[in-house]
């Protein structure tokens, strides 16, 4: 008899197309942001953040795939295991306030909005300059980003997560100790910590930025692109790159 090999590949990909139909609805079904997260203000271009704010249709064909979804997924997996972890290791992290919602912050009559990983109130005590509370943020990374992160350290190699986590003490008035942050390698299981202190003039400036953002956006302003060239990796990366390139 022989062997078919395709059909191993065929059922792989039925099951993959079952999946990501289940999780496009799953996703669909939570509806969408109606406001700009202090997770993405640290995005490169002003004028995708609009994009993001209005809510704006992205470019046919670049919908988030069932792929993405999946990682996203295992990113909140992977946050719930670390919470374990650092319990397990003597850490008072809490996630949750006592009517069972994340703590976050809401500013600007609710249009910047950010909700945190969690905060550290007591712990084992880590030198270098750290302290309680604290915030802490999670984050689970392929293994070239996680690596570029430990050569680099998140100021270089993560801005975005910076200008999050800068807003974040700010507004949660969490600056008095560094925020700790955690990133796994998705691939190896490595853990990297690193002590971020409050940088207050990052902190402004996302502020200032999101406002500018929100204020131009709601009075109908398209912001300048970040590029001139719609062929840069950020541009060809964006889900609004032909709705961008055909405005002025």
């Amino acid at each position: 008899m022989m062997m078919d090999y395709n059909t191993t590949a065929s059922l792989s990909d039925q099951i993959t197309a079952l999946i990501d139909a289940g999780m496009r609805q799953t996703y669909a079904t939570r509806g969408q942001r109606t406001y700009l997260g202090a997770s993405r203000i640290g995005v490169a271009c002003e004028r995708a953040l609009q994009y993001e704010v209005a809510d704006a249709p992205v470019d046919p064909g670049r919908e988030t795939d069932g792929r993405m979804l999946r990682v996203f997924e295992r990113g909140h997996v992977i946050e719930d295991c670390m919470v374990g972890w650092l319990r397990a290791a003597g850490f008072d992290l809490r996630t949750r306030d006592d009517a069972g919602e994340q703590f976050g912050f809401s500013a600007l009559g609710g249009r910047l909005q950010g909700h945190i990983d969690g905060v550290l109130v007591a712990g084992p005590n880590l030198g270098f300059g750290s302290g309680y509370p604290a915030l802490w943020e999670c984050k689970c990374l392929g293994a070239k980003a996680w690596r570029d992160l430990v050569k680099h350290r998140l100021a270089v190699a993560k801005p975005i997560y910076a200008a999050q986590i800068a807003l974040y003490q700010a507004y949660l008035e969490l600056h008095e100790h560094p925020a700790l942050l955690t990133a796994i390698n998705a691939d190896t299981m490595e853990v990297y910590a690193e002590l971020v202190p409050f940088d207050a003039t990052l902190a402004q400036r996302m502020s200032d930025r999101a406002v500018k953002v929100i204020m131009a956006t709601e009075a109908g302003e398209l912001l300048p692109r970040s590029y001139t060239d719609p062929t840069n990796i950020e541009c060809r990366m964006c889900q609004w790159q032909d709705r961008c390139w055909r405005q002025p």
